[in-house]
């Protein structure tokens, strides 16, 4: 009885702080300053061997309703006999040629181009940051530079998907609806700072000088950088009328590798950041809602792990295998419909915006609850593979 009441506590724990997290956002004062927009910015694109897919992102810059001068977009390459470098020369950008290999995150890539721009002195009043699979919508950097002239500090589009036509794909689109439409959208409403998600997004040009580098280089560089905005009280906003359109991927095993470096990511940018965090947390604070929000991060779903396990093991050991396995299956199948519900959720919030067609949404619904389990999988492969490297992803949908 004791064992079940402890599990109890857990899950009744984790109710109350995903509570106090919701009913805490509105305490967030963070407003952007208005900024002197000179208009000049560059854009960097990390893409080591992405031949089959980067002509089609140029080719969506060069039509960009706000001109980019080619001379401000820079390729980062790892070889010069990359054939992605023959498509940047046919689009006169710049090419940047990495050195040190043997630092492979995207983090370094992003600080070899940072750092040679600052060299040669340009300023650049943001500077914007593509995934080469990415595609984007003509009125992109338009309808962002409506973000800048505000004064936010980060700026995040909408990010849709090219593919979607298996349920791996479609479930992993979804991911980012879950981070951007559900999320994001509800601590932009706050003021809250957001969740950046890897690609599609600019930072101000005068806080990458500040920086005089790009210094974020864990596996998930982009989470290491939503925690220093959170730290440093940076204005983030949420710009759902720049889209642009990334690739999935299609194979289950090869998304099972990226969340896996994704969860290995979030806690090595938590183990950085989150004490400092924890320590500025004051009740006069203009970003304290952000920061109690950071400061939780997925304590209470852990909590709730934690207290179904610890009952489930005293009904193994008080009422034997038979019960174990019924209350087992009871806990699965609750789990797998509110799973499904929130899937269905999401996909009524984003109405017609998500590239994903209604047969395909019908079956996602049934799968997604799937995918979001395999979850756990990726956690346990955090924890038991010490050495996990950015390893490349190829890209071919355009």
């Amino acid at each position: 009885m004791i064992y079940n009441s402890i599990g109890l506590i857990f899950i009744i724990s984790a109710f109350i702080l995903l509570i106090y997290s919701y009913l805490v956002m509105p305490r967030c004062h963070l407003k952007p300053k208005k900024y002197n927009n000179k208009k000049r910015y560059c854009i960097l694109i990390p893409a080591r061997y992405e031949s089959k897919v980067i002509n089609n992102l140029l080719l969506s810059i060069t039509k960009q309703t706000t001109k980019i001068n080619p001379k401000d977009i820079y390729i980062i390459v790892e070889s010069i006999k990359d054939k992605t470098v023959d498509i940047a020369k046919q689009y006169n950008m710049n090419i940047i040629l990495r050195e040190n290999l043997s630092l492979k995150r995207k983090g370094y890539a992003l600080n070899d181009a940072v750092t040679y721009i600052l060299k040669k002195q340009i300023h650049y009043d943001a500077y914007f940051i593509f995934d080469a699979d990415n595609i984007l919508d003509k009125d992109f950097i338009k309808n962002m530079e409506k973000s800048i002239n505000k004064g936010y500090d980060i700026g995040i589009g909408y990010r849709n998907t090219k593919n979607s036509n298996t349920l791996v794909s479609a479930s992993s689109a979804l991911t980012f609806s879950m981070i951007n439409t559900m999320l994001n959208e509800r601590k932009n409403k706050y003021h809250n700072n957001l969740t950046i998600s890897g690609t599609g997004y600019y930072i101000k040009g005068s806080i990458v000088e500040e920086w005089n580098s790009f210094p974020f280089h864990s596996l998930t560089e982009d989470y290491e950088l939503t925690l220093y905005a959170i730290l440093n009280n940076l204005t983030t906003t949420y710009n759902k009328k720049a889209i642009f359109y990334d690739e999935q991927p299609d194979n289950f095993n090869v998304s099972l590798k990226q969340r896996t470096r994704w969860v290995k990511g979030y806690f090595e940018a938590r183990k950085k950041y989150i004490n400092k965090i924890s320590k500025s947390e004051i009740k006069n604070d203009p970003n304290f809602a952000s920061k109690v929000n950071a400061f939780l991060g997925v304590t209470p779903y852990i909590y709730i792990i934690i207290g179904l396990l610890i009952i489930l093991v005293n009904i193994l050991i008080t009422k034997g295998i038979t019960s174990f396995l019924s209350y087992l299956t009871i806990f699965l199948l609750l789990i797998y419909i509110l799973l499904a519900l929130f899937t269905i959720i999401m996909l009524k919030k984003e109405k017609n915006s998500l590239n994903i067609s209604k047969s395909m949404k019908i079956k996602v619904v049934f799968y997604n609850p799937i995918f979001m389990f395999s979850y756990i999988i990726c956690l346990l492969r955090s924890i038991f593979i010490k050495d996990i490297k950015w390893d490349r992803i190829e890209h071919n949908k355009n």
